[in-house]
């Protein structure tokens, strides 16, 4: 199941749950609790550091005598008692206590849903392009997911287009770490191809996953491996009011957040408190005149349209003068 359709199965799921129950028992309320995100995130860490000691991967054909890896090449092994390591391929938890000069297995700390995660980033190469992904991004990218036991639920062998936003956090959280391809080649077959190019391997904790929910393919509260091959990017906008998505994330936490028990909090990224995230609302401020509009200079950037209270017009609701006028 791909990575675009199984957040909306997700979904589809809990709304059909809802609405669904029998005649006998439409008074019944059936409530499931939640795992203390902190005591989880413990939990699913203590699992991933586990299969880096007694999981390796064939590090020789990566490297600094590869210009061009992918994942498609990469291959994780687990290690069986009694076995040792075999020859050209590298422990993952020797990475972790020693960082090798071509191979870095990084633990990142990220801070999601209140919550301090710990994300662990293979780079097999950092990519040799001059961009990289904001976190809200579309990016071009091969995948595969995992879980730990090595079974795969996902993948896309040709390059596929996704909306970090529309994707699990830990995607946003990572991505963003590598470059783009350094050359992109038009083959005389129609075909596209890519050198230079970032790849990797994430280990996250469920937290940054699906955490609670499940599917077919992955229980609930399941750590998952995502090796990636990132491509290219192309930056966001959403609601097409000439900001940047990644810019209308006022407070720089790298995610969307609207506190809907109060609209008028001033930390979360809605100017208005109508309930609508910035990336995503026509008119930020709730003027009357479209965001796009109050770019006065017509330039294709109504953030440097400053008003007289020294903010942006489109972020300030007094403010209503449009380059229709």
């Amino acid at each position: 199941m791909s990575l675009r359709k199984i957040s909306f199965l997700i979904l589809s799921l809990v709304l059909v749950f809802s609405a669904c129950k029998k005649d006998d028992d439409a008074d019944e309320v059936v409530t499931i609790e939640e795992n203390d995100r902190t005591e989880q995130q413990i939990e699913d860490n203590d699992e991933i550091v586990a299969y880096f000691k007694n999981h390796y991967f064939n590090s020789s054909d990566f490297g600094s005598e590869n210009a061009n890896p992918k994942i498609s090449s990469l291959e994780i092994t687990e290690l069986l008692e009694g076995e040792t390591v075999p020859e050209g391929h590298t422990l993952l938890n020797a990475l972790l206590e020693d960082d090798s000069p071509a191979f870095v297995l990084q633990a990142k700390e990220v801070v999601y849903a209140e919550t301090d995660y710990i994300i662990y980033i293979l780079y097999l190469n950092e990519g040799g392009g001059d961009q990289s992904p904001n976190f809200c991004d579309n990016v071009r990218v091969r995948y595969e997911g995992s879980l730990l036991d090595g079974s795969v639920f996902d993948s896309a062998v040709t390059p596929v287009n996704l909306d970090l936003i529309s994707l699990i956090p830990a995607w946003r959280k990572v991505l963003t770490e590598f470059n783009t391809a350094e050359t992109i080649t038009d083959g005389t077959d129609g075909t596209i191809s890519f050198s230079n190019h970032g790849a990797g391997v994430m280990f996250l904790p469920s937290g940054l996953g699906y955490f609670s929910s499940s599917t077919t393919s992955i229980t609930a509260y399941s750590p998952l491996i995502f090796k990636f091959d990132l491509l290219q990017t192309t930056v966001n906008d959403h609601d097409l009011d000439g900001v940047p998505s990644y810019l209308e994330d006022l407070n720089g936490d790298g995610e969307f957040i609207v506190n809907y028990d109060d609209l008028e909090d001033a930390t979360d990224d809605d100017t208005d408190g109508d309930g609508t995230p910035d990336y995503a609302d026509t008119d930020d401020d709730d003027d009357g005149v479209f965001s796009v509009y109050e770019d006065i200079d017509e330039d294709g950037n109504p953030a440097n349209d400053i008003g007289a209270n020294g903010i942006a017009k489109y972020l300030d609701s007094t403010e209503t003068e449009s380059n229709l006028d």
